[in-house]
């Protein structure tokens, strides 16, 4: 959606108060950890862009709540698998060897939105070591979120996905689906003998820049509007309006063992 879209769409501009009653009206609460996937196009016209979205979800869940995002960087990999767009063959040496590494404070995001790209950046925001699919966290347990987030199994048991789950954290789709929804690839490491991929990525390594290679699973997200779509027959999932965007608010455990039995069932029926 256009600015100019947004404009003839919307009724009245949306501030940092109006979005703050439209998140505790779907649910959200003081205190939660609430891991945010979103689209700033699709809220309407927001005055003030992502910062006002963010300080918005700040105040609803005040620094005694986490407030996480999905900071990813996918353009840290082998260049060998890039199909959007691929490179020439003869390029991808030069790529690997002088690809800068990985650092937190200064890799931007890529494909996430102007939300997340912004609140990586913001103060007292903590953002976690991984290259390709590192998480940023705000409030009172960012750094168990992010701490510890190793390079293999890039998103399992080691990643901030899953301190959300120990956390009994909250998803929130800020008018996206579940498309968008990281938690099902937890899911994909908890399913038995998951299929596998080779993937490198340039990190700092004993202070020096290394490329590094490594065996990680080969993630899936095809199914996952089928596995939402069927999560909502069976367990809670609050929904609303936050501005125009279409928005749901579920318990992240919740949905990841759901998606486990079904990946699993899915799996043993192809």
């Amino acid at each position: 959606m256009s600015e100019q879209e947004a404009i003839q769409k919307a009724s009245y501009p949306l501030t940092r108060q109006i979005l703050a009653e439209d998140l505790r009206s779907l649910g959200v609460k003081p205190g939660m950890t609430l891991l945010v996937h979103s689209s700033l196009s699709a809220l309407g016209w927001v005055n003030g862009g992502p910062v006002a979205v963010i300080q918005a979800l700040m105040d609803v869940l005040t620094p005694s709540g986490t407030l996480v995002m999905p900071t990813h960087s996918g353009d840290l990999s082998d260049p060998a698998q890039w199909q959007t767009p691929p490179v020439p063959f003869n390029w991808q040496a030069v790529i690997r060897e002088t690809m800068p590494a990985y650092d937190a404070r200064l890799t931007p995001t890529r494909g996430m939105g102007r939300i997340p790209e912004l609140f990586r950046t913001w103060p007292d925001v903590q953002r976690s070591d991984h290259p390709q699919v590192s998480f940023a966290a705000w409030g009172k347990e960012a750094a168990f979120v992010t701490e510890g987030h190793k390079l293999k199994n890039s998103l399992g048991n080691s990643s901030p996905l899953a301190r959300v789950y120990d956390l009994d954290g909250y998803v929130l789709l800020l008018g996206v689906g579940y498309g968008n929804n990281t938690s099902f690839h937890l899911a994909e490491y908890r399913v038995a003998n998951p299929p596998m991929m080779t993937q490198g990525a340039p990190i700092w390594e004993n202070g020096r820049r290394a490329w590094k290679t490594y065996s990680d699973v080969d993630f899936n997200d095809d199914p996952f509007p089928a596995v939402g779509q069927d999560f909502e027959q069976v367990h809670p999932v609050a929904k609303g309006l936050v501005g125009l965007a279409t928005c749901r608010l579920f318990s992240q455990p919740h949905a990841v063992d759901f998606a486990v039995k079904w990946l699993t069932d899915f799996r043993r029926n192809l």
